[in-house]
């Protein structure tokens, strides 16, 4: 037997239909998460000119969604251990359901700005914690199932952004207020989640089977569980998996955010180009993700981040280098597949585990959504400084240390053998 079958000998071979009902679950809260994003991010020209916002003043309100955010991601954990992701994802989503509708009465029915950073705090409060609660729930539904599907998760969260998009452009065609907008973003939400989650269990931290044989038993108290989630912290492999992730996410976020203007401020390219070149690496990415699965299953995590960390870096120097066209959309593709699995694979890593899953992967999950939050701003400060080409010099070596991290994640089993 080869060693990808040892490693997943013992586990299911097939999904039972309780498992498969879990994921797709899963599958809808990431979707949404991706829907309500976009949402709010193709509607950001209609608030500015509704509230006469200047440049400078959308940056100032954007950041008050980036502080609701950290906030969820520090308060997720707590959720997690007093009332368990079920909960969780509907309270989460909830919010930021709430927080939709805010930003619709602020930005397009009465001009309050301060309305729009209540419901902008709301919105990033609730994707923050959404965000750590629905990774350890797909975290837990993969383990469960036995197959890599972390990658195919993220790829919904795509999913949602692309669908988000497109409706955005149906709304602005058409005219259509904000409110009214994301008012019936907000209800789609709250009224999905609530369908979805009822296939969740009563505390994805643990798996099915589990739950099952502890049915009888007493729940332990809910302080009892922070401590313990608190606990993983102090694990050093564990802080090597979210390095991992901090150096990919990082990668990846500062991508979402500066490439297109780095097509157009560094290589000289209309803006009309830069939008192609952020399109090229939406795609490659969600393309990577879609087939990450089976290819984490045949080769294992170790190999095929090691070969991901020399794409990304390979694609990093065509495009801070590059001098044509072909060699700008070649890189950006190389870059978006190089940085694409860093942070699903470091999901299913901390994962897999026998004890705490759930924790680890909280705990990692916010070492990689603070990348994402405080790595654009950064990357954003040493073009100022430096150039916005030069800065993105410290995502390739980002993505080298990424490659020599990449034992930390090795799959269990293969450890014990």
């Amino acid at each position: 037997m080869s060693d990808r079958g040892t490693e997943r000998a013992g586990r299911p071979s097939r999904a039972p239909h309780g498992a498969r009902a879990w994921r797709n679950a899963v599958f809808a809260v990431f979707f949404l998460s991706g829907l309500s994003m976009a949402s709010w991010v193709a509607r950001i020209p209609a608030v500015r000119d509704f509230t006469d916002l200047s440049t400078q003043g959308v940056g100032l309100v954007i950041l008050s969604m980036s502080i609701g955010s950290i906030v969820g991601l520090v308060v997720a954990p707590l959720v997690l251990a007093r009332w368990g992701t079920r909960i969780g994802e509907t309270a989460m989503l909830g919010t930021v359901s709430v927080g939709l509708v805010l930003i619709g009465l602020g930005g397009s029915v009465v001009p309050s700005v301060p309305l729009v950073v209540i419901g902008l705090v709301l919105f990033g409060f609730g994707n923050g914690a959404v965000d750590v609660m629905m990774n350890v729930d797909g975290a837990m539904a993969e383990k469960e199932i036995g197959k890599t599907l972390m990658p195919l998760m993220h790829a919904f969260f795509s999913f949602g952004t692309v669908a988000g998009a497109g409706l955005a452009v149906v709304a602005s065609a058409i005219d259509l207020a904000v409110i009214w907008h994301l008012g019936a973003v907000a209800v789609l939400i709250a009224v999905a989640v609530g369908i979805a989650v009822r296939f969740v269990p009563r505390d994805s931290s643990d798996s099915v089977a589990q739950q099952r044989a502890d049915a009888s038993a007493p729940r332990r108290p809910w302080r009892e569980r922070v401590r313990e989630s608190l606990s993983v912290w102090a694990d050093p492999g564990l802080l090597l998996i979210g390095a991992i992730m901090l150096s990919m996410s990082f990668a990846e976020g500062s991508a979402n955010d500066w490439i297109a203007l780095a097509a157009v401020d560094g290589h000289g390219y209309d803006q009309t180009t830069g939008a192609m070149v952020f399109t090229v690496f939406t795609i490659s990415m969600t393309v990577a993700r879609v087939l990450g699965g089976p290819v984490l299953d045949r080769f294992g995590r170790v190999a095929v981040l090691r070969v991901l960390s020399a794409t990304g870096v390979v694609g990093l120097g065509l495009f801070i280098f590059g001098t044509e066209p072909w060699m700008i959309v070649i890189g950006t593709a190389l870059w978006a597949v190089g940085c694409s699995l860093g942070f699903p694979v470091g999901m299913s890593a901390a994962a897999d585990h026998p004890h705490r899953s759930a924790a680890r992967v909280s705990a990692v999950a916010i070492i990689g959504y603070c990348a994402f939050l405080a790595g654009p701003p950064l990357l954003g400060f040493l073009g100022e400084h430096y150039g916005l080409l030069n800065a993105l010099l410290v995502l390739m070596g980002l993505m080298v240390v990424a490659g020599l991290l990449a034992p930390a994640a090795r799959e269990h089993s293969r450890r014990l053998g």
